[in-house]
């Protein structure tokens, strides 16, 4: 076997490992924000989110991080492509604790850290509460290929957003909120084989980390569940650029 495809299987072994380990992490930290309105093929947990905390000391596993796509015209990240810090989310739009992040928390984190240079955030849809759930993931996607994906994010997780649904026209009206400029084109996008190709691809990373329910988070390869204190955030990302640092940088 060539050296260049041992070395593909060695670390293809390393991340799978550290996989197995999240799973243990997010599926017992894990918490869901709302029951589900319809069944998914994968059960949703509902746990009392006061029960749950996430130690930010907790371990951080490098062969996670490989998990960041840092693709420099990603329409779902935001943040410079060589940020020394990525955070990696995973969430639903019917989900209410992905909403509270996304209103009380992410705001921020992206004026404290984005803006300076030293976060990257890029979303994966995981969509686990039904058909609603999968339907606003697809519009989202498809707002992004417009460039228009932050700002429909922003519609979606609105106060009161979700109440409203997901459907077809709901979705429309998201998109002309989120200046989304053909809405003809928005539509077949968010009904399209690719829509569906990239949904289904974010959700599968999630349940391969053993992640059941949302919001869950990687930063650096740390795993974080649920819509922790800013603080977790804070600390967790503060961390990370720390150990990202490169040895005597900064020293004189």
């Amino acid at each position: 076997m060539p050296k260049s495809d041992n070395s593909k299987k060695k670390k293809n072994i390393a991340i799978g490992a550290a996989v197995a380990l999240a799973a243990l992490l997010l599926g017992a930290a894990s918490y869901s924000a709302t029951k589900p309105d319809e069944p998914s093929s994968v059960t949703a947990k509902e746990e009392p989110a006061a029960d749950v905390s996430a130690d930010p000391q907790a371990g951080v596993y490098p062969e996670l991080a490989e998990l960041a796509r840092r693709e420099a015209k990603d329409p779902l990240a935001q943040g410079r492509k060589d940020a020394p810090v990525v955070l990696i989310e995973y969430a639903d739009f019917k989900c209410g604790y992905c909403g509270k992040f996304a209103r009380d928390t992410e705001p921020g984190l992206v004026k404290k850290y984005v803006e300076d240079g030293t976060l990257r955030i890029e979303w994966r849809n995981f969509p686990i509460f039904g058909a609603d759930s999968e339907s606003a993931a697809r519009g989202a996607w498809a707002a992004g290929q417009q460039g228009r994906f932050w700002q429909f994010h922003a519609a979606a997780y609105a106060d009161g957003a979700k109440e409203k649904g997901f459907g077809g026209d709901r979705l429309k009206e998201l998109a002309k909120q989120a200046g989304v400029k053909h809405i003809g084109r928005f539509s077949d996008d968010a009904g399209s084989a690719a829509a569906k190709a990239a949904v289904k691809k974010d959700q599968e990373e999630a349940y391969g980390l053993g992640a059941t329910s949302t919001p869950s988070f990687l930063v650096n390869g740390r795993p974080i569940s649920g819509a922790q204190p800013d603080e977790v955030f804070d600390q967790a990302i503060e961390q990370a650029a720390k150990s990202a640092k490169p040895s005597g940088a900064g020293d004189k």
